[in-house]
């Protein structure tokens, strides 16, 4: 393994992976692909404490000076993990297994951040990306974002819904948003409470947008047409549009509050057409948003890489 100034965290079989590797190779460097899904069985680590001893099947790589960030792989029930066989065998040594091998690579992106990779996106920044904590930032940066509230308390659930007309999804996300509907008030429904909190949140009707920053600046926003209350895979059309600079530079500021090189940010209008921030993804998928309303975001992606490896 030769030293590569470019690491594309993640395996090439992640259509994304293979695009920001195919670009930066049209671009003249071979990135290293630092795959987490061989490691431990087909990958060898070996870290000191030294801030230089990173070994990687024998051999050093060195200092990255940048890093695509895909995917560590560190969730077994994550996308692009198959953990299903072993989880039923052993799930608690599963579980182990697996916070072992997440603390060891963790550990090496953070170190090359340490030492000056410009990762997109850094490690460091993992911890403003839960939902709750990352709005609660958002909100002090006096940025705008919808009322919302986390909680298992029937009783605060019922008062927010009173004030707000409201829907609900999963505090980490993962399932579709819904409607908060008369029945979904009700003892027997909010008794679910108990098994885990909900995310409750002011119902926006206005647009659907998604807006893409790199390094400091917008490089796309797309609205989506949809007839659903939750866009995804229910897409009518998405179209490039032009941000207001006022809207273009919250954007920015939230992509900065939240130490983010690069991050796909969703916003939505409320009542009175002014756009508020969901939420900002540190990894998100573009290809589909690509090839459906004609953007660019692999080559501005790749460019950014490239710049720090010519700097």
């Amino acid at each position: 393994m030769s030293t590569s100034p470019i690491v594309v965290v993640g395996a090439l079989e992640d259509p994304h992976v293979r695009a920001i590797h195919d670009g930066l190779v049209e671009r003249g460097h071979e990135p290293y692909v630092f795959n987490a899904q061989l490691f431990p069985e087909q990958m060898r680590i070996a870290a000191g404490a030294s801030s230089r001893s990173i070994a990687i099947d024998g051999r050093s790589l060195g200092t990255p000076v940048a890093a695509y960030v895909r995917s560590l792989y560190q969730n077994p029930a994550g996308f692009g993990v198959d953990a299903d066989d072993a989880m039923k065998e052993d799930w608690r040594r599963t579980m182990l297994a697996f916070r072992e091998r997440s603390t060891l690579l963790s550990a090496l992106l953070q170190r090359w951040e340490h030492n000056g990779t410009a990762a997109y996106n850094p490690s460091s920044s993992s911890g403003n990306i839960n939902k709750p904590y990352q709005l609660a930032l958002l909100e002090s940066a006096g940025l705008p974002v919808p009322a919302t509230l986390w909680s298992n308390d029937p009783e605060a659930v019922r008062r927010f819904c009173t004030e707000h007309e409201a829907i609900y999804k999963p505090v980490a996300g993962g399932a579709a948003t819904r409607k908060v509907e008369p029945r979904d008030l009700t003892t027997e429904r909010l008794s679910k409470l108990e098994s885990a909190p909900v995310c409750f949140q002011e119902l926006l009707p206005g647009d659907d947008v998604r807006v893409y920053v790199i390094d400091g600046k917008v490089v796309c926003a797309m609205r989506i047409e949809t007839d659903a209350i939750d866009f995804r895979q229910n897409e009518k059309k998405i179209a490039a549009i032009e941000l207001s600079d006022e809207v273009a530079q919250q954007c920015i500021e939230a992509t900065a509050t939240l130490g983010l090189r690069f991050t796909g940010m969703d916003i939505k209008g409320d009542r009175e057409g002014r756009y508020r921030i969901l939420e900002l993804n540190p990894s998100p998928m573009f290809l589909g948003f690509e090839k459906l309303a004609g953007v660019d975001i692999t080559g501005p992606l790749c460019d950014a890489l490239v710049a720090h490896a010519s700097a």
